[in-house]
């Protein structure tokens, strides 16, 4: 589940908005108020820690001939250590 972050939109120009994170479900409907004063909030849209991998696959076999298997990007048997 994801950590959504809040402020609050206060009612006068003297209170400053209060920013506060809250874990909850992608399904759950957005807050609507803060629950310690009430005011009215808006959801702070944040970039996320999120990460994408590609690697192999448990079952993908590497060709070890193939010049993409080698750190040099050449077939074996070029001359390189690998």
């Amino acid at each position: 589940m994801p950590t959504y972050v809040y402020e609050t939109i206060p009612n006068d120009d003297q209170t400053p908005p209060r920013r506060f994170e809250v874990f909850q479900s992608m399904t759950d409907d957005a807050l609507k108020t803060d629950p310690e004063t009430g005011f009215p909030v808006k959801r702070i849209i944040s970039g996320g820690l999120g990460f994408k991998t590609k690697g192999l696959k448990r079952h993908t076999v590497v060709n070890k001939k193939s010049p993409a298997a080698t750190a040099c990007g050449c077939a074996t048997g070029c001359g390189h250590r690998h």
